[in-house]
């Protein structure tokens, strides 16, 4: 490719989030001519395709409740519905349930919330002490005022996830291009497209940042200050020598140490610290389990004293650090530039309703869902939404 095409969209970013915002633009309209600008069509270093898959109704704030009910709905029939000449993508949902333990400071919140997502239609419930013992008797309950408890919950392929939307979108006339957009070209405060290499160039009036844990670094080319970093974020799997008559949900502590059946016999095993570093790393490190996660997970479910460890590897959460929600919609000082960044760790889960909304907002449809709350101009405002609502 040389000199600049002309197209209707350009979509920087092409893991899930921005497969998911190409597939709804051309099935929406399949006269748009849709870009998508993948600078890694490995996908190698893809949050998507590194991340452990999770999908849950267990927020406090409507609109994530929201998201992830109708994600929900999207997984089951996902299979059929991106299916192309056949070929059904295999996301393997497994709606194995999370389990959420909480202490006894964290449970007005947690039936608040629990309140909240029954309301919306969520499958969840309250479980006391004697019922977690009953239900999942290798955890230990001393330190557990009770546990909210999501039976559709559960994870899914983020690899086949992806390249399910890639494939459906394409296949309805989105072309994905394996190319580095250097800037944002912008006149008059308005978008004209994207620079790529030099003497190549996309003109178009609408793109969407869709660039995970680049996202700020694209914004900046556009003199946009996003706060949105790359987070380190490292997860395990480890064999465990006792099996279980059926897989364990996932189970986040207190701490918000996470576990899950991986596969018979395996156990997936994570935690989010406060000192995981920012940057563009994806070593992952042994200790960190055995000296960090392992005594803590011991604790909690003495059963697991006994593991072997058998790999490991890290990925990046876009994390935004105003309030730790998505920030969608038209930028409001920078006409045609959309954003779906800041995910926080949520993105996998949130890319089917997000992908769906910001093709509304740029066809200029009336929103199936209103979304409005994460709009970008709270962080002009510096304005945190967080879950719970307004901080």
């Amino acid at each position: 490719m040389t000199g600049t095409r002309v197209c209707d969209v350009v979509v920087v970013g092409g893991g899930v989030m921005g497969g998911s915002v190409a597939y709804h633009l051309v099935a929406s309209d399949p006269s748009l001519d849709v870009v998508v600008v993948e600078r890694d069509p490995t996908y190698a270093q893809a949050s998507s395709s590194l991340s452990v898959g999770n999908a849950r109704v267990q927020f406090s704030l409507r609109q994530n409740i929201e998201i992830s009910l109708y994600a929900l709905e999207v997984f089951e029939r996902f299979e059929e519905e991106m299916s192309v000449e056949g070929q059904r993508p295999e996301i393997r949902f497994r709606p194995e349930g999370n389990l959420f333990l909480h202490q006894q400071r964290s449970v007005a919140g947690a039936k608040d919330a629990l309140a909240l997502q029954q309301s919306l239609g969520g499958e969840v419930e309250w479980l006391a002490p004697d019922e977690i013992e009953a239900a999942f008797p290798i955890l230990r309950t001393e330190e557990s005022a009770g546990a909210t408890y999501g039976r559709r919950d559960g994870h899914l392929d983020g690899y086949a996830l992806l390249m399910g939307y890639k494939a459906k979108a394409v296949s309805l006339g989105a072309e994905f291009l394996a190319k580095e957009v250097s800037k944002i070209a912008i006149n008059g405060g308005r978008v004209q497209g994207v620079q790529l290499e030099p003497g190549e160039a996309l003109q178009a009036p609408i793109v969407v940042n869709c660039a995970g844990a680049w996202a700020a670094r694209l914004a900046a080319t556009a003199g946009i200050e996003l706060p949105v970093v790359p987070v380190k974020r490292q997860a395990f799997v480890v064999d465990t020598p006792e099996q279980f008559d059926r897989p364990l949900p996932l189970t986040v502590l207190p701490s918000g140490l996470y576990f899950r059946s991986e596969a018979p016999g395996l156990l997936l095993v994570g935690k989010s610290c406060d000192d995981d570093p920012e940057g563009y790393s994806f070593s992952w490190q042994e200790s960190r389990f055995t000296d960090l996660l392992w005594p803590e997970l011991a604790q909690w479910a003495p059963t697991f004293d006994r593991l072997r460890l058998s790999r490991g590897w890290a990925g990046l959460y876009a994390v935004n650090t105003l309030d730790g929600n998505a920030i969608l919609g038209e930028w409001p000082e920078l006409e045609g530039l959309f954003l779906a960044n800041g995910f926080s760790g949520h993105g996998l889960q949130q890319a089917p309703a997000v992908g769906r909304y910001l093709a509304e907002l740029i066809l200029r449809r009336q929103p199936t869902l209103d979304l409005s709350a994460f709009g970008a101009e709270r962080i002009v405002a510096q304005e945190p939404l967080a879950e719970g609502g307004l901080v």
